[in-house]
């Protein structure tokens, strides 16, 4: 039994020593590192075919007007329209897309096939390295690869529905989940190849204090982001203008008023997007207050501090962004690139505000791991 027991520990220091020395690129994890740049790459290409109005581009699914290119000329648009009077677009029958609209769509979709592979793969290692890196790492590996299909039926879903205002916000939770989830399972493998980083062995009484608060800030960011969407893609994405344009009476007014009438519902879903805006700010610059005041009370919290400080600078920059997307837009005339970016940022900061949960929760898994 003895000689068992020091084998096993001999086989577990000696994989460790060998992942440790391992070149960067060859470790495993790597592989969620490689899928959290598809991921966002994949949102960026989501975002751009909304700024473009592109989103029913390709009527049906899985296939593009029928096909599986993307190359399809105005008069196979109408045709097809015609074969299939059920998928004309939302616009009206005269409604034609370019092609490069076409393949904002097409390759949107070819990503989101494409990333399956290191997904899969990253499944098949988990599972073959499970002695190792343990059983919540191939857990974490399968949910991924769950919501991954989960994300294209989301997928066929806003393509079915012509883009309505739920499914984007869906299809756009579900993504920004996704990808956090990617995150997380990046930081396990780490960690368990020998990361050292200090928020690991931060006081019991810290994480006893601020872990529910750091789980709802990224609720609530999350949450933002969903009104983002939902302003985004409310009436066709007409909301955009419905508190004007221009400095100051679309921003920081709204139709020249601080407090506008709420009879309009797009001004109605601007002004719910902005509460929260401003409701999230508050949460946020309260807490890194607090937070910084006694964060030196307790050992190794400044990573969690450094965390919520960057969440809450991400969160007045994407502010501003959203401010400037008003301020220089005109009327049926706005810079859909600054959108493009603050929704980005809106998923940079969810992503951001999710790792101080993540690293809690690490914390305990280290200790947990450290007592057995």
């Amino acid at each position: 039994m003895i000689v068992d027991l020091l084998g096993h520990v001999f086989k577990r220091g000696t994989l460790l020593q060998s992942t440790m020395e391992e070149v960067w690129w060859r470790r495993p994890s790597t592989l969620p590192l490689f899928m959290l740049l598809f991921a966002v790459l994949i949102i960026s290409f989501g975002g751009a075919i909304r700024i473009h109005d592109a989103g029913e581009s390709c009527p049906d699914w899985p296939k593009c007007f029928g096909t599986f290119g993307f190359d399809i000329s105005e008069d196979e648009q109408e045709a097809y329209w015609e074969e299939n009077p059920d998928q004309i677009d939302s616009r009206g029958e005269e409604h034609r897309y370019t092609v490069f609209e076409i393949f904002l769509e097409w390759f949107h979709r070819f990503l989101v096939g494409l990333i399956a592979i290191p997904v899969l793969l990253n499944v098949l290692v988990a599972k073959r390295k499970i002695d190792f890196y343990g059983k919540t790492n191939f857990r974490t590996s399968i949910l991924i690869t769950v919501l991954l299909f989960v994300q294209a039926i989301a997928g066929a879903v806003t393509v079915f529905y012509d883009n309505a205002d739920w499914s984007v916000a869906l299809h756009l939770s579900l993504a920004s989940i996704f990808t956090a989830l990617i995150l997380w399972q990046y930081m396990l493998t780490r960690v368990k190849e020998g990361a050292k980083w200090r928020f690991l062995e931060v006081a019991h009484d810290f994480k006893n204090q601020y872990y529910k608060k750091f789980d709802l800030t990224a609720i609530a960011v999350l949450i933002l982001l969903v009104l983002g969407a939902w302003v985004s893609s409310t009436a066709g994405g007409q909301y955009n203008q419905s508190c004007s344009v221009g400095f100051p009476d679309a921003w920081p007014e709204c139709n020249g008023q601080f407090f506008p009438s709420l009879d309009n519902s797009g001004i109605l879903v601007q002004m719910i997007h902005r509460i929260g805006a401003l409701l999230v700010g508050l949460v946020l610059i309260t807490s890194i207050l607090k937070l910084k005041e006694q964060k030196d009370n307790f050992e190794n919290s400044t990573p969690y501090y450094n965390a919520l400080l960057l969440t809450t600078i991400l969160w007045f920059a994407n502010l501003m962004i959203g401010a400037a997307y008003l301020i220089k837009a005109k009327i049926g005339e706005f810079p859909e690139w600054i959108s493009l970016l603050h929704l980005l940022g809106g998923v940079s900061t969810f992503i951001v505000a999710a790792s101080g949960p993540m690293m809690f929760r690490l914390s305990h898994l280290v200790k947990q791991d450290n007592e057995e």
